[in-house]
């Protein structure tokens, strides 16, 4: 019977009118929403006790009957991730038919090496149908660097034969002035997400704001915390609403690297795990770069080699 009553936030128990307006303007509008937070979380946005913040989730869990489920009923699931084309078949074919929904993909690179084309690039792919590889959506785009160019995306439209200025209407931007607003931004995506069709969230770069605000060594826990919170909500975002998030990582070069590549990721083990898929990009000669997988649920390691014009992202 408890299951049957429990059908919105409100039938919580511990939940009362104040508490579910807190949780409702934070954007923890629904029984699944409420299923995977953590007790923590409840506990500051709504000033919830912690007893109480784990009941309301164990009642909404129980709910929607979360819990082991077979493989069968996992692979049907799979069914339902939706693949974004880059523009290029190399990299679709690197990435097994192009970037998964459901996941955070993350591309890294130094300067120069193309990572802002890419969000360019599948800001207007998203929008193609989907027999032409696009998700039929729009696009979130969080800007941290002030690198968001619409003339790019205008010359990109035009060379897949799209209406520009449409294609403009269905991306919104955002420019995060430092990590606090670059976090509050992912939480309010969640409300946009199903009112204006989204099928992308970009957010370029992950780290930028994070890496200038916390320097030195006694500040890398509470970086890693806080870009552990953001990499998760990320995560739920893209697995809650079948979406796709992309994200673009600076590098450092590691001392201790002797022989080979010392390029490294910023964010360390945090965004390692967070992120299913890694691309390593790097200039190569006149337009052309090289893409690596790095790391993949499914996939092998790879390269691919393609261009960047001014038409966007294509084959060589």
């Amino acid at each position: 019977m408890a299951k049957e009553k429990i059908k919105t936030i409100q039938d919580l128990p511990g939940i009362g009118p104040q508490a579910s307006e807190k949780l409702i303007a934070a954007g923890y509008k629904t029984l699944e929403t409420m299923a995977v937070a953590s007790p923590s979380e409840l506990v500051e946005i709504a000033g919830l006790g912690e007893v109480t913040a784990a009941k309301a989730i164990k009642a909404a869990r129980d709910a929607l009957e979360m819990g082991y489920e077979s493989a069968a009923d996992l692979a049907e699931k799979r069914k339902l991730v939706g693949k974004l084309t880059t523009g290029s078949k190399e990299l679709d074919t690197l990435i097994g038919g192009g970037i998964e929904t459901q996941s955070i993909t993350e591309i890294y690179g130094k300067f120069a090496s193309g990572k802002t084309q890419w969000c360019f690039q599948t800001a207007v792919m998203v929008q193609m149908p989907k027999e032409k590889g696009g998700l039929d959506g729009a696009c979130l785009y969080i800007d941290s660097e002030n690198s968001f160019r619409p003339e790019r995306v205008v010359a990109i439209a035009e060379a897949q034969g799209l209406d520009s200025a449409e294609v403009l209407k269905n991306i919104f931007v955002a420019r995060a002035y430092n990590s606090d607003h670059q976090m509050l931004l992912v939480d309010k995506a969640e409300e946009l997400v199903k009112e204006k069709n989204i099928k992308l969230l970009i957010v370029d770069s992950l780290t930028s704001q994070f890496r200038s605000e916390f320097i030195g060594r006694g500040t890398l826990a509470e970086r890693q915390q806080k870009l552990n919170k953001h990499m998760r909500a990320l995560q739920k975002i893209a697995e809650m609403n079948n979406i796709v998030v992309l994200v673009t990582n600076q590098v450092m070069e590691r001392p201790d690297i002797m022989f080979g590549d010392p390029t490294a990721p910023i964010g360390g083990n945090v965004v390692a795990h967070a992120s299913k898929t890694r691309l390593y990009l790097r200039k190569s000669k006149e337009d052309k770069r090289v893409a690596k997988l790095v790391d993949s649920p499914s996939l092998p390691d790879g390269e691919a080699i393609y261009r960047v014009t001014e038409q966007g992202i294509v084959d060589v």
